[in-house]
C-alpha cells in the first residue's frame, strides 16, 4: 500500500472522561475503561480512505485530574506532541471538588489560548451532567456557559457533551450513559465519541483534507 499523502495528529486531553474509565472489576483491581479515541478511530477509518490519509489519536487522559493540572502538562502532553488537533475536557473534578466555574473556565481558556497561539486547532467540550447529585448540576451549566460562550466569541468549535448525554426532561445525566452517576457506560462513551467526531473533529479533518494539494 503507497504512504498517505497527508497525516494528521489529534490529542484527547482530560481526565478520567478522557480514559473512558466506568469501573472497578469485582475485586477492585481490574480498571474497566472504553475510552471515547476508540469511537474516534473507528469512524476516521470508515470516512477516510487510508491510502491518502492516516490519523494518529493520542489519548492523553489522567484519571483524577484537575484542569489545572491539565494546563500545566499541556506543554509536554500537547504542544510538544505537534498535533493539528487537541480534544479538550475538563473540569468534572473541579466541580466535585467545589471549585468555581469562573476558576475553573479559566484553567480551560488557557488550554484553548496556548492551542491557538501554537497552530492547533481546539475542540472544546462541555461537561457531561451528573445521576444521582442533582446539587451537581447547576455549576455544570454555569461552567458550560461560559465554555459555549468563549467557542461561539472565538470561533472554536465546541462539542455540548451536556446536551447530548442528559435527560431532557430532568437535565440529569440520562441512566442508559450512566456507569455510576458520574463515568459513562459503554454506550455513553460511544455516544460521546460519535458527538465528538461529528461536530468537532470531522469537519475540521475535512477541511485539512480539502486544503492538502
Amino acid at each position: 500500500m503507497p504512504a498517505a499523502s497527508l497525516f494528521v495528529k489529534v490529542v484527547a486531553l482530560g481526565d478520567s472522561l478522557t480514559t473512558g474509565f466506568q469501573s472497578y472489576g469485582s475485586f477492585g483491581n481490574i480498571e474497566i475503561s472504553t475510552p471515547y479515541t476508540d469511537i474516534l478511530t473507528d469512524r476516521v477509518r470508515r470516512d477516510f480512505l487510508p491510502s491518502s490519509l492516516v490519523v494518529e489519536i493520542d489519548n492523553r487522559g489522567v484519571i483524577g485530574e484537575l484542569t489545572e493540572q491539565m494546563l500545566a502538562r499541556f506543554s509536554f502532553d500537547v504542544i510538544q506532541l505537534s498535533p493539528k488537533i487537541v480534544i479538550i475536557l475538563g473540569g468534572s473534578n473541579d466541580l466535585g471538588w467545589g471549585l468555581d466555574p469562573g476558576e475553573i473556565f479559566s484553567s480551560l481558556r488557557g488550554m484553548y489560548d496556548l492551542s491557538q497561539k501554537s497552530g492547533i486547532v481546539p475542540v472544546a467540550c462541555t461537561v457531561p451532567s451528573i445521576l444521582g447529585f442533582d446539587e451537581g448540576i447547576p455549576p455544570r451549566k454555569v461552567l458550560n456557559n461560559l465554555i459555549m460562550k468563549h467557542s461561539r466569541k472565538s470561533g472554536l468549535r465546541c462539542v455540548d457533551l451536556f446536551s447530548v448525554l442528559a435527560d431532557p426532561d430532568t437535565g440529569r445525566l440520562a441512566s442508559q450513559y450512566s456507569a455510576d452517576g458520574l463515568h459513562l457506560s459503554a454506550g455513553g462513551y460511544r455516544k460521546v465519541g460519535d458527538a465528538i467526531y461529528e461536530d468537532g473533529l470531522e469537519p475540521i479533518i475535512r477541511s485539512i483534507v480539502e486544503a492538502h494539494p
